[in-house]
C-alpha cells in the first residue's frame, strides 16, 4: 500500500472519531470532521487505484 494512501486512511479514521466526538457532544462542528473524512478517504482511493494500475501496467511489460 502506498504510503500517502495509509497516511490518508489515519487521517480518514481519527476524522470519523472527532466527528462521533463532537455530535455527542452536541456540536455541529462534526460536518467539517464528516466533510474531511469523505476528502480523505477519496484521497485513499485515488492512491490505492493509482498504484495498482501502475503495478499491473509495469507486470505487463
Amino acid at each position: 500500500m502506498p504510503r500517502l494512501a495509509l497516511y490518508a486512511l489515519v487521517v480518514c479514521a481519527l476524522a470519523v472519531t472527532a466527528a462521533v466526538v463532537s455530535f455527542v457532544e452536541g456540536s455541529f462542528l462534526g460536518i467539517v470532521w464528516v466533510l474531511l473524512a469523505g476528502l480523505s478517504s477519496n484521497m485513499a482511493w485515488y492512491h490505492i487505484r493509482r498504484a495498482k494500475i501502475e503495478k499491473t501496467a509495469a507486470a505487463e511489460g
